[in-house]
């Protein structure tokens, strides 16, 4: 039947020969009947109409309930699609590494689903899949993850799974040795990456030897320190119900995910000794100085280009106005797109990067571009960040800006996953669960002369920080025109585990 089936269908060149010959056929008659130079000519243009209003979202209020041992258990129903997604956060991650041991937070979150008490990592991944489910896990900066999306009918075999990884792991040798390498393998990618190299670089430029200041993944050095001793050490300490929230989302009655929940992660035991207290707001209270890091890769092919300082937290009152004034900097039409890219064409892309965090995290703006220009481009990031603060946006130019923010936020929300990601992040910095509802009017109730005061209080450049990673030679003379206190480190002295970010030389022996 398939083979009769593409003998009748027609070829498509046919076809379109066919369409030809007939649109010819009709033009012809057209020309005869007097009506062909009608049809030829150009149609005027009209005026789009302009958009509607956005609509605010009516996102299902969640409800919740704390267990006996501290878990709390968060749900949103959502009877649209027959799915069910689960996520349980442990609210602490990258932030609480080791200074010697950057990484394994990360290495922690990601072997939980390699190995069980009972079940080891090809089973998991069996059941799993048997399920028509996903399951995933890691970490990132103030957050260990695992979960779980799945049909709505196995939610409860689902969640069991889920369960399982977070309570029982047993981080096996043979699964450490394998992620190890995973590891080393990207971070030797990666320090090979003009771009990836700057970022790990402005990290510890904006924040020193403070918590956010080392990559999250762990660096060449720490990965291969970190023992199992270590890993189910930091499982022990911070892997607790009363560190942890269950946020269980989709076609699911809130009484029946209690009860399930209740039955899953009832018996959690919660540990005697309270939680020890972490090194919260030691970001905030860090005095910004100003650097100029040039980290020379001789023969690198690209020049990446940063200009990195101090942003704000997640619970900033000027949150709207932050992402606002990142949205007219950054994406394709943003200032430093139009600037560095479609005015000048020194760079494939140019973008701004603000990311919050439970303390005061980056914000970045970037671009790569040949050798020959990263002086010129650092140049032109610190000014279009100047001129934010210079001058108001207009509103023709602000509203495309919006549209952007609200669009992102819509699209976060169009899946089951988005919707609990969305709220576990609310619940994670202790924010109202009804914000999500009042997301978009706030976006809206940006003001050009709010993006202008916010940016000249807490975007300048003047403490602010510039990195550029790439072949030195081809554009320290220009640079150092501009930034008479350039600090250039070879790759190859380069140390991503201090704030100094440059080795120390090792006495000799005796």
């Amino acid at each position: 039947m398939r083979n009769l089936l593409r003998e009748l269908r027609p070829a498509p060149l046919l076809v379109i020969a066919l369409m030809f010959a007939a649109g010819l056929l009709a033009g012809g008659t057209r020309a005869q009947t007097g009506q062909g130079v009608q049809a030829t000519q150009a149609v005027p243009q009209e005026t789009p109409p302009p958009p509607a209003a956005p609509r605010s979202v009516n996102v299902p209020k969640p409800v919740e309930r704390t267990l006996r041992n501290g878990l709390r258990v968060i749900v949103i129903e959502n009877h649209a699609a027959p799915l069910v997604s689960a996520q349980v956060l442990v609210k602490n991650g990258g932030e609480v590494d080791p200074a010697h041991l950057s990484g394994v937070a990360d290495m922690t979150a990601a072997l939980l689903t390699k190995g069980t008490k009972t079940r080891n990592a090809p089973q998991i991944a069996q059941e799993i899949e048997a399920l028509g489910g996903v399951l995933s896990s890691g970490a990132g900066w103030d957050a260990s993850r695992a979960s779980v999306n799945v049909l709505a009918s196995k939610t409860e075999p689902a969640l069991t799974i889920l369960a399982d990884v977070v309570r029982n792991p047993v981080f096996r040798e043979e699964e450490i040795e394998r992620l190890r390498q995973q590891y080393a393998d990207s971070l030797s990618v990666g320090w090979n990456s003009p771009g990836q190299l700057a970022g790990w670089v402005a990290s510890r430029v904006v924040f020193g030897d403070r918590p956010y200041g080392h990559p999250v993944a762990g660096t060449p050095e720490s990965i291969p320190r970190i023992q199992r001793a270590d890993i189910t050490s930091l499982h022990k300490t911070y892997y607790r119900p009363d560190n942890a929230m269950l946020i269980i989302g989709g076609d699911i009655g809130s009484a029946a995910a209690f009860a399930l929940a209740e039955k899953l992660f009832g018996d959690w035991a919660r540990p005697s000794t309270p939680l020890a207290a972490t090194r919260a707001k030691a970001e905030a209270a860090a005095e910004a100085r100003q650097r100029v890091v040039v980290v020379d890769m001789p023969g690198a092919g690209q020049a990446a280009v940063l200009f990195a300082r101090h942003g704000i937290s997640r619970t900033d009152p000027e949150f709207y106005t932050a992402i606002v004034a990142n949205s007219v900097l950054s994406g394709y039409s943003g200032r430093l797109n139009q600037e560095i890219r479609i005015k000048r064409g020194l760079s494939y892309g140019a973008r701004a990067s603000l990311d919050t965090r439970r303390d005061i995290g980056p914000f970045i703006a970037s671009a790569q571009t040949k050798n020959q220009s990263g002086a010129e481009v650092a140049s032109l990031l610190v000014g279009e960040l100047s001129r934010l603060s210079a001058e108001a946006v207009t509103e023709a130019e602000l509203m495309p800006r919006k549209a952007v923010v609200i669009g992102n936020f819509g699209r976060g929300l169009e899946t089951t996953e988005g919707l609990v990601g969305q709220v576990a992040n609310l619940a994670l910095y202790g924010l109202s669960l009804d914000e999500i509802n009042r997301y978009i009017a706030s976006v809206q109730a940006v003001t050009p002369a709010q993006i202008q005061k916010f940016a000249g209080s807490r975007l300048g450049a003047r403490d602010a920080s510039i990195v550029i990673v790439g072949d030195a030679r081809e554009f320290l003379e220009p640079l150092r025109k501009q930034f008479p206190n350039v600090e250039v480190i070879k790759r190859d002295e380069l140390d991503l585990n201090r704030g100094s970010l440059r080795k120390v030389a090792e006495a000799p022996k005796p």
